[in-house]
């Protein structure tokens, strides 16, 4: 990647309007943290080795 080409995505992404916006100007996400997080994060580890987990808001815009 140069060093203008994220900042050329965005502007991009805003010419033709980012459905990601939209998405988030409907639905706040974040109040489906708590739900998403005691569902899907595992509570019950031996020990604290491996890779932390991802977010789970982020992991569920991804999805979307």
């Amino acid at each position: 990647m140069g060093l203008f080409d994220e900042q050329e995505t965005i502007q991009k992404l805003i010419k033709i309007g980012n459905p990601l916006d939209k998405i988030k100007n409907v639905i706040d996400i974040e109040m489906f943290m708590v739900i998403m997080e005691s569902k899907l994060l595992n509570k019950n580890k031996k020990n604290n080795s491996g890779a932390k987990p991802y977010d789970v808001v982020m992991m569920f815009k991804i999805m979307i």
